[in-house]
């Protein structure tokens, strides 16, 4: 496999906090790949207010998929996980352009897991849409952590990953999942007090959408 290929990447992103996680995860695992950046953290906002998925959020995504794949890219890569039906419509838009949603990958490896897996978020409506993607027979425990999204918006991290980490610790699981780009940062606290294995999704998006593209050159 020839990790030295360039390919180029899209990112749509819907909060602002989506972005360094997911640059970080690239710059470890394929430096390579050429990043471009979209966006729009009126979604995020609009979802948290209507909680609706509805024909306008969807037409709002659609616009952002058209412009992503007018530049032709090798792949784009959506970064906030609240969205899966938008994104669904984008991916059968924009084909044969791989689309990606921001779980894919992480639901797919905690499914091969199997058992309990804690599903831990501080956007509520991650929590609220993301369940219904994993297959059946996975049993999914939503951990809605209070308080860490506060941390995170005034740059106490420390704080942030303890809120997070005492959350994960405090529950009975096989695996833990950790559901937003945002909150992956504190993956390191929570390997501190569990030995259940730890995913993240900007590591598990990257390592997927890697090996995919490279096979497939």
């Amino acid at each position: 496999m020839d990790h030295t290929a360039v390919m180029r990447i899209t990112l749509i992103h819907a909060l602002r906090s989506s972005p360094p996680p997911i640059e970080d995860a690239f710059a470890r695992l394929w430096p390579r790949a050429e990043l471009r950046s979209l966006l729009d953290d009126g979604l995020s906002a609009e979802l948290s207010r209507t909680g609706l998925l509805d024909d306008r959020m969807t037409e709002r995504f659609l616009a952002l998929g058209r412009y992503a794949a007018a530049d032709r890219p090798d792949a784009i890569l959506f970064t906030c996980s609240a969205f899966g039906p938008c994104i669904d419509a984008v991916r059968a838009e924009v084909a044969p352009i791989p689309v990606r949603k921001p779980n894919d990958a992480m639901i797919a490896q905690a499914a091969r897991i199997g058992g309990r897996v804690a599903l831990v978020a501080w956007f509520a409506p991650t929590l609220a849409s993301m369940p219904a993607e994993f297959p059946d027979g996975v049993e999914i425990v939503p951990v809605f952590v209070e308080g860490a999204q506060a941390a995170h918006l005034a740059g106490d991290y420390t704080e942030h990953d303890r809120l997070v980490a005492e959350a994960v610790a405090a529950i009975d699981v096989d695996v833990v999942a950790l559901a937003q780009f945002s909150i992956a940062r504190s993956a390191p606290e929570i390997r501190k007090r569990t030995s259940k294995p730890v995913l993240t999704t900007p590591d598990m998006a990257v390592i997927e959408l890697r090996d995919t593209l490279i096979h497939a050159a």
